[in-house]
């Protein structure tokens, strides 16, 4: 199996593709003007408490107010001792109005929420997690041989400060020698108290740390041993990230390849056009059927069907071989898609015990590959499948799409027929109410075309009974449920 990254930069945007044997598996997108928020530090203004809701809104200098709940605070009793066990005791007890606090965003704002944001700070690198409020050291469960793991804790340890700090040990640490491991850390404290003499000249609401741009981070956090190639098509950013990787990820830097060609990165290697097609609703599978996507607010929804495919021997075959194709583009759409929150599936309906066993199997070894964390419950009576994945940051559609202005969301538009009718009772009330010598309709194409064919008739004893002519008007820019009745 090899993997590739493509990064794609513009002066406004950086687009970054991880593709797994030419398949593309996951889209991130930063745009200049709407960086990702999660793992900025900021000097936070407690601007009100909620008590029914053992939260507080915070003041970070953000558009909207971050949210802060009471589980994700840490007392100065609890940083001190060094635990990274959540502070007890109620909101008011916690924080009160006014309060200056050092936050970190954990989840970037999701529509009309706020960040969500936490005062236990982590700082990440290549190796470790920096955790300074927390005195312990945990090892990635990644990270399987238990004599590696004893290793990399009892380094840790050697090298941990006086001051109680805490690390995780992340999976690329494994096999690294006592000098990088080291390094990592020497660089992490020099960033923290780096930190620390910001925070105490820091106006509230402002940034005191930013996490690193995206194609940095992808090379920070994305890079493993599976990963061949990270093709870079800006000679800026392909700079700086030479430099970035051989200061602090040398084992990398050979894997960086600039992209000079005329063509496209993305279209090279298809990647446009799966974007495209992440886009929309249907998804097409190999054998003949399909999966339909609905993302809503509250949950996703992936409904699982044979369409074309009629298999060779049993119903019980056929519909158990299209569940267990489709397991695996669910896998891959959440993916691409960065699905995020409760997902709802309905897999087409198997008798066979074993045949649900294996689908779900499928589904979970599929989404081992996935950066995000995802937890995925047995089959329902109902037959459905739910799982949920965690939502950090907004979905492809979210980033690259608005909401439709014509249906409002909706995904539908009232037919032609419906609107005519709407028309005519509006007519009998402006009628019945004023007193005018006609009466001017205004409306889409379609629906003036139906009031003067099909619905002829009816608009001729319309103005029989009120006893005045109507008039039609086509308004180009009306959309079909758009119309107005003017009194004349």
């Amino acid at each position: 199996m090899s993997e590739e990254i493509l990064v794609n930069v513009t002066p406004h945007e950086t687009r970054v593709a991880l593709v797994e044997n030419g398949v593309l598996q996951e889209v991130l997108i930063e745009r200049s003007r709407s960086r990702g928020l999660v793992g900025n530090i900021y000097k936070g203004k407690v601007s009100r408490v909620l008590p029914g809701m053992q939260a507080a809104f915070i003041d970070a200098g953000l558009e909207r107010a971050a949210f802060l709940h009471a589980s994700d605070i840490f007392t100065p009793q609890d940083e001190n001792a060094g635990s990274d066990n959540p502070a007890s005791g109620t909101i008011n007890q916690l924080l009160h109005e006014g309060q200056e606090l050092l936050v970190q965003v954990i989840k970037d704002p999701l529509g009309t929420k706020g960040a969500r944001l936490t005062t236990h700070i982590t700082i990440p690198s290549r190796y470790l997690v920096f955790m300074p409020y927390a005195g312990n050291i945990g090892v990635s469960q990644k990270i399987e041989d238990p004599q590696e793991r004893a290793r990399l804790r009892e380094l840790i340890e050697a090298f941990g400060d006086e001051s109680g700090h805490g690390y995780i040990v992340r999976t690329a640490a494994e096999g690294v020698d006592e000098e990088s491991l080291h390094a990592d850390m020497a660089f992490l404290l020099r960033l923290w108290a780096s930190i620390n003499e910001q925070k105490t000249s820091a106006q509230a609401g402002t940034v005191v740390h930013e996490d690193l741009p995206l194609a940095s981070r992808v090379v920070r956090d994305m890079v493993d041993e599976q990963v061949e190639k990270i093709r870079i098509d800006s000679r800026e950013t392909f700079q700086k990230l030479s430099t970035f990787a051989q200061r602090f990820i040398p084992e990398v830097h050979e894997r960086l390849e600039y992209y000079p060609c005329e063509r496209p990165l993305f279209d090279l290697y298809g990647v446009e056009d799966e974007i495209q097609k992440a886009l929309e609703h249907k998804v097409q599978l190999k054998s003949g059927g399909y999966l339909i996507i609905d993302q809503t607010e509250a949950m996703t929804t992936i409904d699982v069907n044979t369409g074309a495919y009629v298999g060779h021997r049993t119903l019980e075959e056929t519909i158990f071989k299209t569940n267990l194709e489709a397991a695996q583009a669910i896998a891959r759409q959440l993916r691409v898609r960065n699905l995020g929150g409760i997902i709802i599936i309905d897999f087409i309906d198997m008798s066979d015990e074993e045949h649900k066993r294996q689908v779900l199997r499928a589904l979970e070894k599929s989404l081992e590959k996935d950066h995000t964390k995802s937890q995925i419950s047995e089959v329902s009576t109902l037959g459905l499948v739910e799982m949920t994945r965690k939502r950090t940051r907004e979905s492809l559609e979210h980033v690259l799409c608005e909401g439709c202005p014509t249906c409002g969301g909706r995904g539908s538009l009232k037919t032609a027929e419906t609107v005519v009718y709407e028309i005519f009772r509006e007519i009998l009330r402006e009628a019945r109410q004023y007193d005018a010598q006609e009466l001017l309709v205004l409306a889409a194409q379609e629906v003036v075309d139906l009031l003067l064919d099909e619905e002829s008739t009816s608009l001729a004893e319309l103005e029989s009974f009120i006893g005045k002519p109507i008039k039609l008007q086509v308004e180009q820019l009306y959309t079909q449920e758009h119309y107005d009745v003017v009194l004349l």
